[in-house]
């Protein structure tokens, strides 16, 4: 995937109207996103594996896409009186740069959409223990009543007996959906290992597909065209690629930039061009550049 793509002719018009204010741009809503990681069959940089999954051809968003489990901020995700361990409201604001009720939200939806999308549980009974199967029917009801919005996140936790566990997780970016985009979110981006003991279900709703994939083989099945990714998606490809571990990435997260990223659109006469942050396109380069040299 080049870090600058020329955009779809049938985009054009619509990158235009907004440049020129004939549209207004929808207002984003808030999201999260998980990157579930676990050790790879090999050792060495682009060996971490990543859970993804592809979405249906049909669906409104990223339609046919290969992307990380996730989705929209629920309004009953900014329930105060979720129990957790780790990390409170205040410091996980104080890591998104958002106010804490925005940040209690956004790391309840992580932990739910995960759940929803995956089948794996960021809670347990204790502030050290983690649920280790979440396979069984009971589980599955549960699974499909929170999807269906007929359970509400926290009900489910207390009606367990579980407790979130926020400091499974590690914030790792956000990004903004470009204006020309007639359905925007504001994503956040949180990087978690599977949880020993548990195992990931093809059960989302939203997908036809998914896979635990290397992270190098992510980045070539892109670059060759046989994969479909958003650039948020690619790009944190590219920022995992050093990390052998989950516990290598999870550390790495202390330093990542959480500067929210926004694409923007260029245009050229009658043409236009999606562009990213310079840092991330010179990323490309040379993540692809070292991955060529590895090749026997």
């Amino acid at each position: 995937m080049d870090a600058t793509r020329r955009l779809p002719r049938d985009i054009v018009d619509q990158v235009k109207a907004y440049a020129d204010g004939t549209r207004t741009p929808a207002e984003p809503r808030n999201a999260s996103t998980v990157v579930l990681l676990r050790d790879g069959a090999s050792a060495g940089p682009g060996s971490l594996e990543v859970y993804l999954l592809r979405r249906h051809v049909d669906m409104a968003f990223a339609a046919g896409m290969c992307v990380f489990p996730g989705g929209g901020v629920d309004p009953r995700d900014f329930d105060h009186e979720v129990d957790w361990v780790g990390p409170t409201p205040a410091q996980w604001a104080g890591l998104l740069g958002a106010d804490e009720a925005l940040a209690r939200a956004l790391v309840c939806a992580a932990v739910r959409e995960t759940f929803e999308e995956s089948g794996v549980l960021f809670a347990g009974p204790t502030e050290d223990s983690v649920v280790a199967d979440t396979t069984g029917p009971d589980w599955e009801e549960d699974r499909r009543r929170l999807e269906a919005r007929e359970l509400s996140f926290t009900d489910f936790l207390a009606q367990r007996g579980l407790r979130l566990r926020s400091d499974l997780l590690r914030p790792w970016g956000s990004w903004l959906t470009p204006v020309f985009e007639p359905r925007r979110f504001r994503a956040w981006f949180f990087v978690a290992e599977l949880p020993a003991g548990q195992v990931t279900r093809d059960v989302s709703t939203e997908s036809d597909e998914v896979t635990w994939l290397p992270v190098h083989e992510a980045i070539t099945a892109v670059d060759a065209g046989d994969m479909l990714m958003l650039p948020p998606t690619y790009c944190t490809c590219l920022e995992l690629y050093d990390a052998t571990t989950p516990a290598e990435a999870l550390a790495s997260a202390e330093r990542q930039d959480l500067v929210p990223v926004e694409p923007t659109a260029e245009l050229d006469g009658d043409e236009a061009y999606l562009t990213i942050p310079d840092r991330l396109v010179a990323l490309g380069e040379q993540v692809r550049t070292r991955m060529a040299r590895a090749e026997p």
